[in-house]
């Protein structure tokens, strides 16, 4: 277990205290104050002995939201310039914890880049309860349009935009499919930036009804039942339940709701695990989908839990290479 991973799960057992397990403390109004930041990694940290470059840009300052950017540094030195794909991410943290500067997200923003390779824009968006959902939603929305609009020489000299990608994991997987339905109905609409395929892994979606999967989990260390409930709590708008649109999107679908995504011409990857407590929603999501008419792939292992990428190194580098085979499919099927 990678000990800078492990340090953001044991502030309290999440079955016991599930606020002090998330590093929250719930006030008597309702409302939480945080007790504990978690550890950042500054860019500075990428000294010159590090493989990649990487630096923060702001997109709105007032929203505090943003875009950290990594880039192998090798492009910049190899003569002629040559471009990668572009991978555009969205964190986890059940919209609720971490930020896109997260100290343990290093590993996933090292890994991916280095093993695909690819450039990585990972998104920073508001969190709940500050920030109730839909504003992570339009956060990241925002930063599509921004990529799309930016004149940074990172992505127009390095990146090949019209090769792009955008995935998210847990929370930001329910980011990225609630995102990937707000796109632009065009292509035109985000020229130069082409997105081919959107990447949901270990995506974060519940209901009000408990699936076999989560019962199956009222005891797990990682993400049980009672700590899905208060993420949902705090992120959803104030009235909803989760079986709100944005939590259980199997429950709202409507007539030609997919149509645009099957114009643009994209197709959906969900991974996860048949151990996680939320297998069982993944499965639901891909069977609609699948009925829908959406251009799909599902790959799911066997065993595994909530979150194990980041505590087992060796499950990151497999994920890596489904993504990086889920992204060359459509380099050999052009």
């Amino acid at each position: 277990m990678a000990d800078q991973t492990a340090a953001v799960f044991v502030l309290a057992d999440p079955n016991a205290d599930p606020y002090g397990y998330l590093g929250l403390v719930r006030n008597a109004d309702g409302s939480v104050t945080r007790q504990f930041e978690y550890p950042e990694t500054p860019v500075s940290s990428y000294d010159g002995s590090s493989s990649l470059l990487v630096k923060d840009i702001s997109i709105n300052q007032a929203k505090n939201n943003g875009v950290r950017i990594f880039l192998p540094k090798e492009l910049v030195d190899s003569s002629p310039s040559r471009t990668l794909p572009l991978l555009i991410y969205i964190r986890g943290g059940g919209f609720v914890i971490c930020s896109a500067a997260t100290h343990f997200l290093d590993v996933f923003y090292r890994t991916f880049t280095t093993e695909i390779p690819v450039i990585l824009v990972s998104i920073e968006y508001r969190n709940a309860p500050e920030h109730k959902l839909p504003a992570a939603y339009e956060d990241c929305l925002q930063a599509l349009h921004w990529i799309k609009n930016s004149q940074d020489e990172w992505l127009t000299k390095y990146a090949d935009l019209s090769n792009s990608f955008l995935m998210g994991t847990s929370a930001g997987g329910n980011i990225a499919y609630h995102v990937g339905l707000s796109a632009p109905p065009s292509a035109d609409d985000l020229q130069p930036l082409n997105i081919k395929g959107v990447i949901l892994h270990q995506p974060f979606f519940g209901g009000n009804k408990r699936t076999d999967s989560e019962l199956r989990a009222v005891n797990d260390k990682i993400l049980p039942p009672c700590v899905s409930d208060i993420m949902w709590e705090l992120s959803l708008p104030v009235g909803a339940d989760r079986d709100h649109g944005f939590c259980n999107p199997v429950l709202s679908i409507k007539p030609g709701q997919f149509d645009h995504i099957k114009d643009l011409g994209w197709k959906i990857l969900v991974t996860g695990y048949d151990g996680d407590p939320l297998f069982d929603r993944q499965v639901e999501l891909v069977k609609m989908l699948e009925d829908e008419g959406v251009p799909l792939a599902a790959k799911f292992a066997q065993g595994g839990y909530h979150g194990i990428d980041g505590f087992e190194p060796p499950k990151l580098k497999v994920l890596c290479q489904v993504v990086k085979e889920f992204m060359i499919s459509f380099v050999t099927a052009a």
